[in-house]
């Protein structure tokens, strides 16, 4: 069996308008990562991340950095100097049908290669980080994940995540 170097691309951007009331942030992520195209040329197409987590997309880690293309355009805003509250929409597509949809770490969803359409998810994300001081810091973050047919046929379904998280260091 061969293997093929496949791509992904990961970018995150956005502009802030500093002189405007809470400071919004316009951002938009945009990722990419390959899929196989042909299950039967013995040659692997999917993008393998090394180190694969949730981060990529969002706390829950409901989906993997393979075979996906993922758009999430974002608002920031900061009511208080050390409070920022964060609101996303994510779209996410499969890079090929012929190839599955994959869950975290980059595990392929049985029954989804070549099945349904080339969506698999839509979410929003809500985050809030609160800065207490230097060393101390709390953020909270829920996510809404809808899932696309091609799931929704396998057993998948809409599901949330909460996420509570303290940050201490010296």
């Amino acid at each position: 069996m061969g293997f093929r170097r496949p791509p992904a691309f990961g970018s995150l951007g956005g502009y802030t308008f500093s002189g405007l009331p809470l400071t919004p942030r316009f951002g938009l992520q945009w990722d990419e990562a390959s899929g196989d195209r042909n299950l039967a040329d013995h040659h692997v197409g999917t993008f393998n991340p090394l180190f694969p987590n949730g981060y990529y997309v969002t706390l829950s880690g409901y989906t993997g950095y393979t075979n996906f293309i993922h758009a999430k355009p974002s608002i920031t805003l900061n009511p208080l100097q050390k409070l920022k509250l964060i609101a996303a929409i994510g779209l996410l597509w499969r890079q090929t049908t012929h190839d599955a949809i994959y869950a975290q770490p980059d595990i392929a969803v049985p029954g989804t290669a070549g099945e349904g359409g080339k969506r698999s998810s839509t979410y929003a994300q809500l985050k809030a980080t609160w800065a207490v001081s230097r060393s101390l810091s709390f953020d909270a973050e829920f996510d809404r994940y809808w899932v696309a047919e091609a799931l929704r046929h396998v057993g998948g379904h809409d599901s949330d995540f909460f996420e509570l998280e303290l940050h201490w260091g010296w």
